[in-house]
């Protein structure tokens, strides 16, 4: 995997300070979490601190920082099926449903019929 990607260098008031690309973030924390990593190396190799990506670590490990781990593997969220209602004995054109979607920190509800562009939307966000 190449992971040289160039920081940000900005100015503020203290100072020269790097900022990493988020994609730089996680190829770093998906490195490390490889069996057999070492987190030291892999911030010498790339020139940050291993305290930083420990941070890194536990941003993604909180969703914080794009997709979590538990998801990296398989690319699968975990679904849990919940007992069905009976159905209502009047059928409608206008079926309403529910839809829960939980990752990390982050809790999506979404009621009624969704519009298919706008649900994309939503979706695309919430699994960064």
């Amino acid at each position: 995997m190449d992971t040289n990607f160039q920081p940000i260098i900005s100015t503020n008031a203290r100072g020269h300070y790097r900022q990493h690309p988020l994609e730089f973030k996680r190829a770093l924390v998906a490195l490390s979490l490889e069996p057999g990593a070492s987190v030291a190396r892999i911030a010498r190799e790339h020139c940050v601190n291993a305290n930083q990506v420990f941070s890194w670590r536990r941003l993604y490990q909180q969703g914080r920082l794009g997709v979590p781990a538990s998801v990296r593997d398989d690319g699968l969220l975990p679904v849990v099926l919940a007992p069905t209602a009976p159905a209502p004995s009047n059928t409608s054109s206008d079926a309403d449903g529910v839809i829960v979607l939980e990752l990390g920190e982050v809790r999506v509800r979404i009621e009624g019929q969704p519009n298919a562009t706008i649900l994309a939307q939503v979706l695309d966000r919430v699994l960064r």
